[in-house]
């Protein structure tokens, strides 16, 4: 029996939480949710199957420690938590602690890795499972998947695969420290640099009209819905973006950035630095008229 304790939040963590805990040969001894926003559906699954939850503002101290040194667990699981595991905390259990990061590390290591992925035209994401150590998504490579994008998918499609991805990783990572069977891989052999990605915040959802058509099409998708949804001013009002056409095979010109072009059966055609695209979904407040400008 292999005993856990599991650092948790959101969707990644409720599919995960679901396959560990119909494996019998693993017992989830506590649950922690981050503490400043309380994940309920964790706390329920949790409530379910008479596993404790242990709240910490800080995960690193002494108070948290020595109370949740009664689990005796084996290893610490991390999936999609938020708080900083500091040496004491990471070598606390025999197996040390891991961690399940949406990205395909040593790259896309740090914060909103699926946004930067599709804004960076990436072919493919990966989903890692690591040894965590004290520096950021820097530790041991346990287990790593890819899975492809296409110019179908965009944000939405891209989380949906990764809860699942992630799940399905961490469980199978879980089970070779369990037999024995891990070949730890260091980032540093993959790329001795990598490259990190900071947290996207309000003001980073504001289009560039001055990008080029293919950039405009990935930044559109990257943060469509459930993101913020892009977003420009017309005429003095907002007006969000959720989905954008590449043309294909439109010739290159100089034009007005910005600039409504013309109507189209589903929406309207917007000139970009080199091309054009067709605007597809959208909210606005307001009459859509060629000649307008986009800002």
């Amino acid at each position: 029996m292999m005993k856990i304790g599991y650092f948790g939040d959101g969707p990644w963590a409720h599919e995960a939480f679901n396959k560990l805990i119909d494996d019998e040969t693993i017992e989830i001894k506590f649950v922690t949710v981050r503490f400043d926003n309380r994940d309920p559906k964790l706390i329920a699954l949790a409530e379910k199957y008479s596993i404790p939850v242990e709240l910490s503002e800080n995960i690193n101290s002494d108070e948290f420690l020595n109370r949740i040194d009664k689990y005796a667990v084996d290893l610490f699981v991390s999936m999609s938590f938020n708080q900083i595991f500091k040496a004491r905390t990471i070598n606390y259990p025999p197996l040390k602690t891991i961690n399940c990061h949406a990205g395909k590390l040593p790259y896309y290591r740090g914060r909103n890795i699926l946004n930067w992925a599709l804004i960076n035209d990436e072919k493919e994401f990966g989903i890692t499972v690591h040894y965590v150590d004290e520096g950021i998504d820097t530790g041991d490579i346990i287990l790593q998947k890819s899975y492809p994008i296409t110019d179908e998918d965009n944000y939405e499609t891209l989380l949906h695969r990764a809860y699942s991805g992630c799940a399905d990783t961490l469980y199978e990572a879980i089970k070779q420290i369990q037999n024995g069977s891990v070949k730890c891989i260091q980032q540093a052999l993959i790329d001795p640099i990598g490259m990190y990605c900071g947290m996207r915040g309000p003001g980073d959802e504001i289009i560039n009209w001055n990008s080029t058509s293919r950039e405009l099409f990935n930044f559109v998708r990257a943060i469509c819905k459930p993101g913020p949804m892009a977003t420009s001013m017309l005429n003095g009002i907002k007006i969000k973006i959720n989905k954008v056409r590449e043309i294909n095979g439109a010739r290159k010109y100089i034009g007005k950035p910005g600039q409504i072009l013309g109507k189209s059966e589903n929406g309207f055609y917007v000139k970009t630095e080199d091309t054009f695209i067709e605007v597809l979904e959208y909210e606005y407040d307001g009459k859509i008229r060629v000649g307008d400008r986009i800002v």
